[in-house]
């Protein structure tokens, strides 16, 4: 079955400000989040107060990807993580020698620039800075905010981690070359191996106890639904994963469908439909056609592996 590729607005704040630096040499953003393998899996971080629910892959984080998708692509960055408010912002000065820098994670309810942003919501942020002068930080932000402006001493506010699940406070990545000059077919088959890697990972690491992935995790959601879904998670799943989640699947089957891997992308462009039919049940509370959903998204994450894996054979002969 042809799936037709999504255009258009979607929680991307990572990948699109990994293109504002990349420049004009950047490859589509569908690329960029493809080489991150951030579509090949279900998690549940099951933190003990305020577990987690998100369509990427156990363990995946964005910082994580950030590097073997830098290569995949050809590219080389500097990470530089400040020491404190002071340090972090002398190496953003000087980062801005080499061009725009890549900043965050941040929090987002505290980039006072959005009108909703009323104090720490938990939720992650990236941004491109362009400049730095007169006590006011210059930004590219992808939530809809080009040249945003934020008083120095708030945007450091927001670049602190504390209340994120993730990441240090302070990090940003600068320079960036490339060192490969690569098409986008080729970054997409240099990404195929980590995206099987992601894909077939559903347990260990650092992650939380009782925390799992893929069919066992919609397993644990349908749990969460029938016995009273959290207020909490259904905004998070309704207002962000959701989203995101069929966004980053849909990009998938078009780049894999790209590269020849048609059986695969049938599999993803299965996932990101089924993902997106979510929308309408969770925001409404109509948990029962959720539920059924999310028993007809389960098995499609091995059966994912199982045909990707396949594939993979087929092109190594």
């Amino acid at each position: 079955m042809e799936y037709t590729p999504y255009v258009g607005n979607g929680p991307y704040c990572f990948t699109n400000s990994f293109a504002m630096v990349l420049g004009d040499r950047a490859p589509s953003t569908a690329t960029i989040e493809f080489a991150t393998s951030s579509a090949f899996g279900m998690q549940v971080i099951n933190l003990p107060k305020d577990p987690l629910v998100f369509f990427d892959p156990y363990g995946w984080d964005p910082l994580q990807s950030f590097n073997a998708a830098v290569d995949a692509m050809g590219w080389r960055c500097t990470e530089i993580i400040g020491k404190d408010e002071q340090d972090a912002l002398r190496s953003l000065k000087a980062g801005l020698q080499n061009g725009p820098v890549f900043v965050g994670p941040m929090e987002m309810g505290l980039l006072r620039h959005q009108p909703n942003a009323r104090g720490a919501i938990g939720a992650d942020h990236y941004v491109v800075v362009l400049s730095v002068a007169n006590d006011m930080v210059e930004m590219h932000d992808p939530h809809g905010h080009p040249f945003a402006t934020l008083p120095v001493k708030e945007f450091l506010a927001a670049w602190k981690t504390d209340s994120l699940g993730y990441g240090k406070s302070y990090t940003m990545r600068t320079d960036f070359r490339q060192v490969k000059e690569l098409s986008e077919e080729e970054m997409i088959r240099r990404s195929i191996p980590s995206a099987l890697k992601h894909i077939s990972t559903t347990n260990g690491g650092y992650m939380p106890p009782g925390s799992t992935a893929n069919e066992a995790a919609t397993k644990w959601l349908i749990n969460k639904i029938e016995v009273g879904l959290p207020p909490g998670m259904r905004s998070s799943l309704a207002y962000f994963a959701v989203q995101v989640g069929a966004r980053r699947s849909i990009d998938a089957a078009t780049c894999l469908r790209r590269v020849g891997y048609t059986d695969a992308a049938a599999v993803m462009g299965e996932i990101a439909r089924t993902i997106g039919s979510l929308q309408y049940p969770l925001t409404h509370k109509h948990d029962e056609a959720a539920v059924l959903i999310l028993h007809k998204l389960g098995p499609l994450y091995e059966k994912l592996k199982i045909v990707l894996e396949e594939e993979v054979r087929k092109n190594e002969a």
